[in-house]
């Protein structure tokens, strides 16, 4: 059943991620970069087992991150991909030295959820040092690669390349960050070489999958379907 409900998460996440755009524009996009950040390093503190490999959970709504930022350089410039990179990077930032405090007080005698909390956040240090450096990089990395590709092969026909190329090897960057920084000594090799195999793969999935998403994103902007974008600046360069 795991890989079926990946199936239904990997639309809801599709989803939301078009309704946030085709109702607030890039707007939209700046809001949906910290909930994929927050929520993907809250929900990679579970493992499961997806298409008998081990894994965690939250590369689909991390992966959409990439998805955000594409939709951004290609709509409204590389500048403003920048942007929501570095909203994502405060977002995750704020979250682990606010929920690091929350761990601090101590907790009444009528108090449930202490120990929960302890138990997902208590790992965050780690994680978040991890993500915020594979993050940082990583989207760096795929915010200039998609420039280029879009340099190098613009128009609609070629969307896919700039939108593939750029994010799946931006995905490996992150996952080999992310891994060796948060699990390296945590898990057994045999374990870990399995989280850092299933990561990239189900990144990889998911920035294939995303293509159409990207077009139609493109679409409705071109028919002015897009209830945030208008004015100056809002043209496709």
């Amino acid at each position: 059943m795991n890989e079926v409900y990946w199936l239904i998460m990997l639309a809801l996440n599709f989803a939301l991620i078009m309704v946030a755009f085709r109702l607030w524009g890039r707007v939209g996009l700046f809001v949906w970069v910290p909930i994929s950040v927050i929520v993907a390093n809250i929900q990679v503190t579970k493992n499961v087992s997806l298409f008998a490999l081990e894994a965690t959970l939250g590369n689909i709504v991390y992966a959409t991150g990439f998805l955000a930022t594409d939709i951004l350089s290609e709509l409204y410039g590389k500048k403003e991909s920048y942007k929501a990179v570095a909203i994502g990077f405060f977002s995750l930032l704020s979250m682990t030295a606010l929920m690091q405090m929350a761990l601090l007080f101590e907790p009444s005698a009528s108090d449930i959820a202490q120990q929960s909390l302890s138990t997902i956040f208590s790992l965050m240090p780690r994680i978040a040092l991890a993500s915020l450096s594979a993050y940082l990089v990583s989207n760096l990395h795929d915010v200039w690669a998609f420039d280029l590709w879009r340099r190098l092969r613009p128009g609609r026909h070629t969307l896919w390349i700039r939108n593939n190329f750029s994010t799946i090897v931006s995905q490996l960057i992150d996952t080999v960050i992310f891994v060796a920084i948060a699990f390296w000594g945590v898990y057994p090799w045999q374990v870990l070489w399995q989280i850092a195999l299933s990561t990239y793969l189900l990144k990889w999935v998911v920035a294939i999958l995303d293509t159409p998403c990207i077009y139609l994103a493109r679409s409705w902007f071109e028919q002015g379907k897009v209830m945030g974008a208008g004015g100056s600046g809002d043209e496709v360069p």
